[in-house]
């Protein structure tokens, strides 16, 4: 029998550890279910992944600096040409595949600056070959939001009409895609893809680990990204300080190599050797720093499912949509704070709060993650009969 080829697509091994993490979960999903499949992505950063996954990658764009401020005549005009290059090549890689999974990620989403030609474009790109070509592409646990930039909305809705396959990582991105045009009623939702992913034991505790992030507001917050970034900055830090004056241990947490600044700044207006930073290069770093915390602030997306998966009580700087519902979901929806509107006062009373019922949110958790791993039990074995049901049909009949 002639083994299935998967290719798994996306912003992977690009410093985003939440979408790597995202990425490990379908990887062991596939190598539990689907273990004779041939596997290799189409990635924004191919060496990492290959090292790190044991899989063939591909570089995602042509032009290598597609993320890069294009100012002058030459990088505009390469830009221009690898939009060209990257349909022939997105085509020719989709091609070679039977089923292509897009693992979880906030691709149908703009919550963070965005621009329409980038990301949104090679999904679109994607989604379009797999249609004409007849390859099965999925959006497997994906986040979505409204988007207000037309281009980027319909490159949007056009991919996810495309995908043969869609499920979501929370009820608000169903209903953003539903909004904006798509018919999701064969659409189910699930938890995230990373609480697939195995919990580390609980560590020593007595520190509190802060998550930062590079934040600048959304995709309709340019104009006013500085001051965001500032006021962020600005009652982060004093938080920190006030944890450190009251003698607390605390432990830095990043989710993206871009966060490296914050963490600098943090540390240099705080100095204090109360105030430490974590080297995590996985959601598995993450999760250990988390089960090794009383308690955990954080921003990311993603280092608020890491500590949530392991159980610790958190707060979140939420910056979308979709942290308020993550932490609502989770039972722990009374304890989100915007990462707009930083106030650190409030903020050390929300954070005491979460530490006087420390104890109940555990328990709390603790029923909430039993909960995610059976849901996302059903999300695998749905994505099995969607994608791989000639496969599943003709292991079950071999003798």
């Amino acid at each position: 029998m002639t083994p299935v080829r998967v290719g798994v697509f996306g912003l992977l091994g690009s410093g985003n550890l939440g979408n790597d993490g995202s990425l490990e979960a379908v990887l062991g999903y596939l190598r539990a279910e689907q273990p004779e499949a041939v596997v290799d992505a189409l990635c924004g950063g191919p060496e990492v992944v290959a090292a790190r996954y044991r899989i063939p990658a591909t570089r995602l764009h042509w032009y290598r600096g597609e993320y890069r401020t294009a100012s002058r005549a030459g990088a505009v005009a390469g830009k221009g040409l690898g939009k060209l290059v990257d349909a022939v090549r997105t085509a020719a890689w989709v091609r070679r595949h039977d089923v292509v999974i897009v693992p979880g990620m906030g691709v149908l989403e703009a919550t963070l600056p965005l621009r329409p030609w980038g990301f949104p474009y090679a999904l679109f790109l994607l989604c379009a070959s797999g249609r004409l070509l007849g390859t099965r592409v999925a959006l497997v646990g994906v986040g979505a939001a409204p988007i207000g930039d037309r281009p980027t909305r319909a490159l949007v809705r056009w991919s996810a009409r495309l995908a043969a396959y869609r499920s979501y990582r929370d009820a608000q991105s169903r209903d953003a895609m539903r909004a904006m045009g798509v018919d999701t009623a064969r659409d189910e939702v699930y938890p995230d893809l990373a609480f697939a992913l195995p919990a580390p034991p609980p560590g020593p505790a007595g520190r509190v680990c802060v998550g930062v992030m590079d934040f600048h507001g959304g995709n309709d917050d340019r104009a006013r990204a500085d001051e965001i970034h500032r006021r962020y900055l600005e009652g982060t830090t004093r938080f920190v300080r006030a944890l450190a004056e009251e003698g607390r241990q605390v432990r830095l947490l990043t989710g993206d190599a871009c966060d490296a600044p914050v963490v600098a700044a943090i540390l240099g207006a705080v100095d204090s050797p109360l105030v430490t930073a974590a080297g995590a290069a996985s959601l598995a770093d993450l999760m250990k720093e988390a089960a090794a915390a009383d308690a955990v602030v954080a921003t990311r997306y993603h280092n608020l499912v890491c500590a949530l998966k392991t159980g610790t009580p958190t707060l979140a700087l939420s910056y979308a949509a979709k942290s308020d519902a993550l932490m609502d979901r989770m039972g722990l929806g009374a304890y989100c704070h915007p990462a707009r509107e930083v106030d650190a006062d409030r903020l050390i009373e929300q954070f005491r709060a979460l530490e006087k019922h420390s104890a109940e949110l555990r328990r709390t958790l603790a029923e909430r993650n039993r909960v995610a791993a059976r849901q996302l039990g059903r999300q695998f074995a749905a994505l099995t009969a969607a994608l791989f049901p000639v496969t599943d049909h003709a292991l079950r009949e071999t003798p």
